[in-house]
């Protein structure tokens, strides 16, 4: 089982954080919102800018869930081809190739699905099987993969292609002042990554990526107001405890030497370290308490700093960073991890 090739798509609408911060400072001036604590928690993620799924001037119009639920149909379908054809072209494989199809997302709804509205528009095949999951938020790129891996354990010779589209600039609550909101309001960005997963007796055109060894899903118990949505009237209110970073602290270490050892591994035979970046001080968590060296993460900060968490999707642009500009020696072992609703962690062993 092989990462083929990764593709990407963000949409061209691109915003520096001073232009959406000063947006939202426009949209909840009138609020009684403390402006300058809003400054300082925008500051605080530490990210540069972000792609919108549609021009900043047109939010103001999204007065209803389903305005903004049309929209996330509409963009997603135009991010989520472009990143299917990216990954296609990668690797050399054409839309004919693909035999099971996995798409996840947290940030909107549809029936049918995205996966269904986009076997039309990339003419895949009638056969293909469908997978939508929907809910695992952040986890999904890395429990999509693994997901994918285990399609094509049981059918080597076929090629599973994983598509997250996440469009969190279409979940903002615009009547929701608490804290986790206004931090999501500086944190998640939009975009679009595909994955190509080949089984071990079908080949490529392309130059390949790392073999996939091994995955571990681990939930844990009575966790479920970590991280999530509550659902309303008035779409998805976010649900983020401060506690992130301390469960990562009690969990991970454990979790990632217990998976590790099953394949005669320990910490230090991992090269390559491909994190979820769920921001600064979720990853401060995972440096400290998986001991890592300075620079392990630094794919990973350069991503939030670039473009924010884009839940799901922001593991598989990591992973597509990691692909392009810092690939490890051949042979060497590679780590992909996210953390997400549940709350759960989802661990996937490389080898590249």
């Amino acid at each position: 089982m092989r990462i083929a090739a990764v593709g990407r798509a963000l949409p061209r609408h691109v915003y520096d954080q001073a232009t959406l911060l000063a947006a939202l400072k426009k949209r909840w001036s009138l609020r009684y919102l403390n402006l300058e604590r809003l400054e300082r928690l925008h500051k605080n993620v530490l990210v540069g800018g972000r792609h919108l799924a549609l021009p900043i001037e047109e939010y103001d119009a999204l007065t209803t869930w389903g305005k903004a639920n049309d929209a996330w149909i509409r963009v997603a379908q135009e991010v989520g081809e472009e990143a299917v054809r990216d990954a296609l072209a990668r690797a050399g494989l054409d839309t004919s190739d693909i035999s099971a199809f996995l798409f996840v997302t947290v940030t909107g709804v549809a029936t049918p699905s995205i996966d269904a509205r986009l076997m039309n528009r990339l003419a895949l095949r009638p056969e293909v099987k469908r997978m939508p999951i929907f809910g695992l938020g952040c986890v999904a790129g890395a429990a999509g993969i693994a997901r994918a891996a285990d399609y094509v354990r049981a059918y080597p010779d076929q090629v599973a292609l994983l598509l997250s589209v996440e469009l969190c600039s279409l979940t903002i609550q615009r009547e929701d002042l608490s804290i986790p909101n206004l931090i999501a309001s500086g944190l998640f960005g939009d975009g679009a990554a595909a994955v190509l997963v080949t089984g071990d007796e079908r080949s490529t055109g392309g130059p390949g990526g790392p073999r996939i060894a091994g995955s571990r899903s681990v939930f844990y118990r009575d966790s479920e107001r970590v991280m999530g949505w509550d659902i309303s009237e008035t779409g998805f209110r976010i649900v983020l405890s401060a506690d992130v970073p301390q469960v990562v602290r009690d969990h991970l270490r454990g979790d990632v030497d217990s998976f590790l050892a099953e394949h005669g591994l320990t910490r230090k035979d991992i090269a390559s370290w491909v994190c979820h970046p769920g921001g600064p001080k979720v990853l401060e968590a995972m440096e400290e308490t998986l001991e890592l060296p300075e620079d392990a993460l630094a794919v990973t900060w350069k991503s939030l700093q670039e473009v924010g968490n884009l839940s799901s999707t922001s593991v598989l642009l990591v992973l597509a960073d990691t692909l392009e500009c810092h690939r490890p020696p051949p042979g060497s072992w590679g780590m992909l991890l996210a953390m997400g609703p549940g709350f759960c962690s989802e661990l996937v062993l490389l080898q590249w």
